[in-house]
Order: C-alpha cells, then sequence, then structure tokens
C-alpha cells in the first residue's frame, strides 16, 4: 500500500495531536508513596510575559507609582500592610485570605533573555540561559518516574500541539484540546482503515502510524474517564473554562494522570495594559473560582496543586503606550488545600536596585521545579533537573 502525499498529510495532522513517541506505548506508574497521596499537579501557563508588579501590587512603594503615572493599580486588594493584588483576581484574595494560596517573588534564572520563544523554552525545558535542551522538564520527570501503566496517559497538555515542556527524551505526554472531539476524530472509518493496513518500512511514515495508532487507542479511554465523573459545577463559557472543567471531571474519575498543562494568553501588553491584563485576569478568577469548588466539592482540592508562571515579567517603568515592555523577574502562585506554607512567602521586588530598568531575580525557577518534583511529586529532582541547590518548603 503506497501513501500518497494528502493521506501523509492527514496522518501527520492526527499524529502531531498527541506527539507520543511509539515506544511511549510501553506502561508507566508513580512511586508508590505519591500514588498514594494521589497528588497531583496543574501547570497554568501565562503566555506572553504578565506584568507582575501590576498583578502584586507594592501599594506604599513610590517608586513603583512614580514610573506607572497612568497605569499604576490604585485599587487593589489588600494581602499585607506592603502589597495587594489586582482587584480582578478577587477570588485569589479568597485564596489568600483561607491559607489556600502562596506568592513567589522574583522568580527568574541568570542571564535572563527576553525573546518570548527563548525564554519560553527555558522555563519549559529548565535549562541555563546559555544552555539548548530539546526535552522539557515534565517530559524527563515521565522519563524518569513513569512505567508500567495501562494507559500513556500520566501526564496530559489540553492544547492541540504538545510544549516542549511535556517531551521527554523517551516517553512524552499526550495533548488534547476536547475529549470528545478527539474520540469523534478516532472513530473515523478512514483512520481504522489505514492503520490496518499498516505495511511501510520507512522509519518516518512508520512513526506517524503508530503515533497515530496509540491516539485511536487511547482517545476513548481520556474520554470515557472524562465523562465518569462529569462535573455539575457550572464553569464560565470560557475557554480557559473550559479547559479547566475537563481537567476536574478527569481528576474526579480515577484516571492515571499526575500532571496536566494549559496555557492562557497572550500578556503581551506593550499597549493598553491595563484593559488587556483586566480581561486576561477576569478569565483566569472565574475559570479557577469554580475550578476550586469543584475540587473541594469533590474532596480533591487537598491533593491538587495549581502551579502558575510567565516566560518573564515587564519592565518597572511603563512605555509611551499606556503598556509595558519586556522585563525579566516575576512571581508565580502556588493554589492548593495542602501548602505547608502560605502567604507572600519572600520580599517584594526592590525598585531601588534594578539591572538597567530590570528587577533582579532572587530566586531560581529550577528549584521550584526542584521542589514540586520532590516534595509533592516524589520524583528525583536531581536527576531530572541535575539540580542539587536545595527546595522550598511550601508543599
Amino acid at each position: 500500500m503506497l501513501i500518497k502525499r494528502r493521506d501523509f498529510l492527514k496522518i501527520s495532522s492526527l499524529a502531531t495531536a498527541s506527539l507520543m513517541m511509539p515506544n511511549f506505548l510501553q506502561a508507566m506508574a508513580i512511586p508508590e508513596a505519591v500514588d498514594k497521596d494521589n497528588r497531583i499537579l496543574i501547570i497554568l501557563q501565562l503566555s506572553g510575559g504578565n506584568d507582575g508588579l501590576n498583578t502584586i501590587i507594592p501599594t506604599r512603594n513610590d517608586i513603583y507609582f512614580r514610573e506607572r503615572q497612568t497605569i499604576a493599580i490604585k485599587d487593589s486588594l489588600k494581602l499585607t500592610d506592603e502589597a495587594g493584588i489586582n482587584s480582578n483576581l478577587s477570588y485569589f484574595k479568597e485564596l489568600f485570605d483561607q491559607g489556600e494560596m502562596a506568592v513567589l517573588n522574583n522568580v527568574g534564572y541568570p542571564n535572563p533573555d527576553k525573546s518570548h520563544f527563548r525564554s519560553m523554552d527555558i522555563w519549559q525545558s529548565a535549562s541555563k540561559s546559555e544552555e539548548f535542551l530539546e526535552t522539557g522538564w515534565v517530559g524527563r520527570y515521565l522519563d524518569e518516574a513513569c512505567y508500567k501503566c495501562d494507559h500513556p496517559t500520566q501526564a496530559l497538555e489540553v492544547d492541540d500541539m504538545l510544549s516542549l515542556a511535556m517531551k521527554g527524551k523517551e516517553q512524552k505526554a499526550f495533548a488534547f484540546k476536547d475529549p470528545k472531539r478527539l474520540f469523534q476524530t478516532s472513530q473515523e472509518k478512514y483512520f481504522k482503515t489505514l492503520v490496518d493496513a499498516h505495511h511501510h518500512e520507512d522509519e518516518t511514515v512508520d512513526y506517524l502510524y503508530q503515533t497515530m495508532g496509540s491516539t485511536l487507542n487511547n482517545a476513548g479511554y481520556i474520554f470515557e474517564k472524562s465523562k465518569a465523573k462529569a462535573s455539575t459545577v457550572i464553569y464560565p463559557n470560557s475557554q480557559l473554562g473550559k479547559d479547566f472543567k475537563n481537567i476536574a471531571s478527569l481528576i474526579n474519575s480515577d484516571i492515571n494522570t499526575k500532571v496536566y498543562y494549559l496555557s492562557v494568553g497572550s500578556f503581551d501588553t506593550h499597549v493598553n495594559q491595563n484593559q488587556k491584563q483586566a480581561q486576561l485576569f477576569t478569565e483566569i478568577n472565574d475559570a479557577v473560582k469554580a475550578f476550586v469548588q469543584d475540587l473541594k466539592g469533590s474532596g480533591r482540592f487537598r491533593d491538587t496543586l495549581l502551579m502558575t508562571f510567565s516566560e518573564f515579567g515587564r519592565r518597572v517603568a511603563q512605555n509611551g503606550s499606556k503598556g509595558t515592555d519586556h522585563g525579566t523577574a516575576n512571581q508565580m502562585f502556588f493554589v492548593s488545600g495542602g501548602l505547608k506554607k502560605k502567604g507572600i512567602l519572600n520580599a517584594l521586588p526592590d525598585l531601588e536596585k534594578l539591572n538597567e530598568g530590570d528587577l533582579i531575580f532572587t530566586e531560581d525557577f529550577r528549584k521550584v521545579y526542584a521542589t514540586v518534583l520532590k516534595s509533592w511529586l516524589g520524583a528525583d529532582s536531581n536527576k531530572i533537573l541535575g539540580w542539587k541547590n536545595g527546595i522550598y518548603d511550601f508543599v
């Protein structure tokens, strides 16, 4: 059976949706201790470089208001005597007050890169700024910790394409946008016929066929699990709301997934920042509120950790278009019912000590990853990251 170019492109499209290597059909499992805890990690990527200074606001810092005369947030919700949170994140304020949120400030890495693509690669691969890796930190977690499970769904990304973060050397996560749509596509007779008639020796074509076969085999599993305990909570009718609802349904089932990855944005607010940021924050706020209420209702909030990150922050001074330009360090949020430490974990950004107008990082993001891997997922963070500089104690 010869493959036509048109057929090759159709197969490539379906295979790309999952981006799984053929040997990913080997089973996986989480270490026993972590499996008993039923712990889940959810990574929310704020794409485009969110402005951290207008997210957690230094309410008593004169430099902040001087450098941002038209975009400074003056109606923030009080967290501490020194800090407030953007009023469009009102539910995060509730989480903070209830001891269910932690904030780590000044997170970044040495020799920061202000390119969206390069900085995102650094964050997703957990590389040094001068180092180029072809694998992601979650993907290497899969390589190290996952084997012998019935379905290769230990990590899932709610997207049409798989991020670098989710690609390991041997194992790769599974990407999908909607469980039902993926299942319906997998049931098309055309694809099943192609898989059944597959007899190709070409390595690339063989890879595509095997990847498509794996997609067909596991699409039904994901779809069935998404229906097993469908959420009854009303979610906002945004894409992020739908994504969180899908994740909640899977968490509340007995699917084997330990890591979920999703993104929202763009936060690249060079122009009219406050309007765009308010829109995105409202979308995040409402989706996370429904999601947390869902998990609390099912008793899964204590063993679920939601972590946010963005590829960089913004410059301290506003630009001439009521926006901000690419910066460096930023904050990360951690939301869970199982935090050991809550609140603002370290000092706010020092606006008196800048590097040519940019914030100076004090916390390396790889230490955060090491903490999540070791303390939350029970994995060998040193082996996965090559990081041997300690961990935090908030989880």
